[in-house]
């Protein structure tokens, strides 16, 4: 019988690696900050415009720039220090938060200039979180990766719900959302806070040029790891076929009365589900078939939708998300794990990259599937046949790419350390 308290996510990294604990700590009240942002910007377009469609449009303005710039940004990650890198788009990014704040306290009722702004957010972010998502490695030793990833999942959990219900409650109470702007903007201060105390990240000596030809090289890595290309492979199958948000609305007006609140809970469901499982992920690190394993994971969530797309009564509905939401967070800490862990340590900005525009655009292109499967049948059959897709695609997957089905989790033997340091030595500096 496992113990409550080996359920429990392990704590060691926060214990034994301080500059780990500040960086989760700063990343997450900076996170919350900046889904506050996220909530304001999409309820500042709305109340402009009144448009759907325009709010809807933000996604556009945010995967255009994370597809166009994430990649070469992956390149130059691997060719430059990490750690200033990072602490020059974050503070670029904070200024660019301050901007958002600048227009709400002005009042300008411009609706280009939040999409402007959101485009240039997003193109900073897609250079800034590949290259964030590096320290890892060095500053945790092999064995206690695994629990770092959880603890980083625990931390976008409760971004994603803390930060709507945050700016929800700010706004309600002070009639606008200069608060929530400004919030995030302050939040940055954390963020920094977190990154300036780091070692230094320097790339290997072997370090590739920034550029098409350093894309092309970490492009070519994925393509010959059946490995790597099957981590990829299956989260895009999941996200682009089995996540029917877009359908959540219609769903709710059929079967649900259609009641805001209702949709609120709907996708709350889905991140109290992966939250629950954050926090009791304990026994995921001693998992060694990690290909299978998220295989696996992800084959739930697209079940978990099926059902939900079938489920005749809300209770049964919401508890199929959280279901899905707790398979999402295995599939990602899984699928983490085996990127940091294949991935040599010179081309690791580069597919961390690929890992970054993966998540940013398959969830965007899965909306889009469900929405246009929706409109020319049913809510219902868009989000069932969602489902089934994502069951059988991982089936697909695990077949053509046998290598990823029977991957087994093995000590990590390259792993980037600065210069005349141990990673043990790393990880207690700062």
């Amino acid at each position: 019988m496992v113990s409550g308290k080996r359920l429990l996510v392990d704590l060691t990294p926060l214990r034994q690696s301080p500059p780990f604990r500040r960086l989760l700590a700063g990343s997450t009240l900076s996170a919350v900050g900046g889904s506050m942002t996220t909530f304001a910007v999409a309820l500042q377009i709305y109340q402009i415009t009144r448009s759907p469609f325009a709010v809807g449009a933000i996604g556009i303005a945010r995967m255009a720039p994370a597809l166009a710039i994430g990649l070469l940004g992956g390149s130059l990650a691997d060719a430059v220090d990490r750690r200033k890198l990072v602490l020059i788009t974050t503070t670029s990014l904070a200024v660019v938060s301050a901007g958002l704040t600048a227009q709400a306290f002005a009042g300008l009722g411009m609706v280009w200039l939040p999409y402007a702004l959101v485009a240039v957010q997003s193109a900073l972010g897609s250079v800034n979180a590949p290259a964030r998502q590096t320290f890892l490695p060095q500053l945790l030793p092999p064995a206690q990766l695994m629990a770092g990833l959880a603890l980083n999942r625990i931390s976008f959990q409760l971004m994603l719900i803390g930060g709507p219900a945050l700016g929800g409650l700010i706004t309600a109470a002070t009639g606008s959302l200069r608060a929530s702007y400004l919030a995030d903007t302050l939040s940055f201060a954390a963020a920094l806070y977190g990154v300036a105390g780091l070692p230094a990240m320097q790339p290997r000596e072997d370090k590739a040029r920034p550029g098409p030809r350093a894309v092309a090289a970490g492009l070519g890595l994925i393509a010959r790891s059946q490995v790597l290309a099957g981590a990829f492979l299956t989260d895009l199958n999941a996200t682009v076929f089995g996540l029917p948000m877009a359908l959540f609305p219609a769903i709710n007006a059929e079967r649900f009365g259609g009641s805001p609140s209702t949709l609120g809970l709907l996708t709350a469901a889905i991140g109290v589900g992966g939250l629950v499982s954050s926090v009791f992920s304990g026994p995921v690190g001693k998992v060694s078939r990690r290909g299978l394993a998220m295989l696996c994971s992800a084959a739930v969530w697209g079940a978990a939708f099926a059902g939900f797309a079938l489920a005749p009564a809300l209770w049964l509905a919401l508890s199929l998300l959280a279901v899905a939401g707790a398979a999402d967070t295995f599939t990602v800490v899984f699928r983490s794990a085996i990127v940091q862990s294949v991935t040599p340590g010179r081309f690791r900005g580069r597919i961390l990259a690929v890992d970054y525009v993966v998540g940013a655009g398959g969830g965007e292109v899965g909306n889009l599937e469900a929405g246009a499967v929706g409109s020319l049948t049913s809510p219902t059959i868009g989000a069932l046949s969602g489902g089934l897709a994502a069951i059988a695609g991982t089936v697909v997957i695990g077949l053509a790419l046998p290598a990823f089905a029977r991957y087994r989790q093995r000590p990590a033997a390259d792993m980037e350390v600065p210069p005349g340091k141990t990673v043990a030595a790393a990880s207690a500096s700062g």
